[in-house]
């Protein structure tokens, strides 16, 4: 054998036995969990038709051209999380519950997240004294309960943890964003500043206990994102209105609100950063919704937003087309001719485009740490992802 197809054997060796000690694999499912910004149906199973909220129309009208739970006008980031990683739309665990999904659709992963829900328990309010919707009977907590109860038919196993380990290094895991309707309830009562910190730090607390119960069950991959700039939803300006300039960024957001939430991101974060400590082996990934969504009310025309962005696509009257008694979905309400300019839907929610400019920022890496790995994606499904703006 000549020396130069000796070197050359020895390289290819050098390749075949020096393998990486990690592999990456191909995300094969989601599990998600939170409110309303995630939920994918899970709604529909726990409302009663007097009480419809996103269930009638124009909700879902831009995309799946009919209600479906989903709060906004068609799809939300997990459906394009979903799309860019080549899997189904994550179905809700109730449908699994209620025998309307197949348990073989569990392969996939499982949607937990439910419209309204808390990061805290129902408890916490009533004795706060707070009038709390049913729907924060669905805390985090809960969702986690649910999550472990169907563990054996997730890894096909009657032990809860048997071959969990290889389904999990697989997953894609989803935490959050939570805790909005948490500060809804004292923002919705104008209650002192002060009093309203003191939310901060238990429901980060129980954010990170939920990530580190997953961790421990051998979650791999947890996106967790953090909190929209609420100084800029118009449900919370209107409460807040006032006609002190100086409360106004240049975006029309409420600054202090903005300035709260901005911290509260960022305790989040020095949780995130003492978990990746403890769980060196875990991708632990931080979403920057904040960030994210504040360039949509600064820079609109830059993502095809109108002028009016601060105002919302579906409502009624007011300096921002919202009103808490002629909301979205109610009747003689309509939807604007093209929420693809708006970035609010209801004065909630977001709209379908908005959404998509959020799941850009977390694909591509510009709004999370560390940066989004895309290395095991296998195929794109849907074309509409791959079309302005997603480019």
């Amino acid at each position: 054998m000549s020396s130069s197809s000796a070197y050359l054997l020895h390289l290819l060796l050098l390749l075949l036995f020096n393998v990486p000690s990690t592999i990456t694999c191909c995300y094969t499912s989601i599990f998600s969990f939170g409110d309303s910004i995630t939920d994918t149906g899970n709604l529909n199973f726990m409302y009663l038709p007097a009480n419809p909220d996103c269930l009638v129309p124009p909700y879902g009208e831009t995309y799946f051209q009919h209600p479906n739970g989903r709060c906004s006008n068609g799809r939300l980031v997990i459906d394009f999380i979903a799309e860019y990683l080549g899997l189904p739309y994550v179905k809700p665990y109730m449908g699994f519950k209620n025998g309307v999904v197949g348990r073989e659709n569990m392969k996939h992963g499982v949607n937990f997240a439910v419209a309204g829900a808390t990061a805290l328990k129902s408890d916490f309010f009533e004795q706060k004294g707070f009038d709390a919707d049913a729907s924060s009977n669905y805390s985090i907590t809960v969702q986690l309960g649910w999550f472990k109860d169907i563990l054996p038919s997730i890894c096909n196993s009657p032990s809860t943890l048997a071959g969990c380990k290889e389904v999990f290094q697989s997953s894609f895991f989803i935490v959050g964003p939570i805790g909005g309707n948490d500060f809804g309830y004292p923002l919705s009562g104008k209650i002192p500043l002060e009093e309203f910190k003191t939310y901060s730090s238990l429901i980060i607390s129980t954010i990170t206990s939920v990530i580190r119960d997953l961790l421990d069950l051998d979650a791999v991959t947890v996106l967790v994102p953090g909190s929209f700039p609420f100084g800029c939803n118009p449900s919370i300006l209107t409460i807040y209105e006032t006609k002190d300039e100086e409360k106004y960024d240049q975006g029309g957001c409420l600054k202090w609100i903005n300035e709260f939430f901005e911290h509260f991101n960022e305790m989040l974060q020095t949780e995130i950063n003492r978990l990746r400590e403890l769980y060196p082996h875990a991708n632990i990934i931080y979403a920057d919704y904040f960030n994210s969504v504040l360039q949509f009310y600064r820079s609109p025309q830059q993502f095809g937003f109108g002028e009016n962005v601060i105002k919302v696509c579906c409502g009624s009257g007011g300096t921002y087309n919202y009103n808490e008694t002629a909301m979205c979905g109610s009747s003689g309400v309509i939807s604007c001719d093209d929420p693809s300019k708006y970035v609010g839907w209801d004065g909630y929610h977001l709209t379908e485009a908005a959404y998509r400019w959020i799941a850009k920022g977390i694909l591509h890496g510009q709004y999370t740490t560390p940066k989004f790995s895309a290395s095991c994606i296998k195929s794109v499904t849907s074309a509409d992802f791959n079309k302005n703006p997603m480019k």
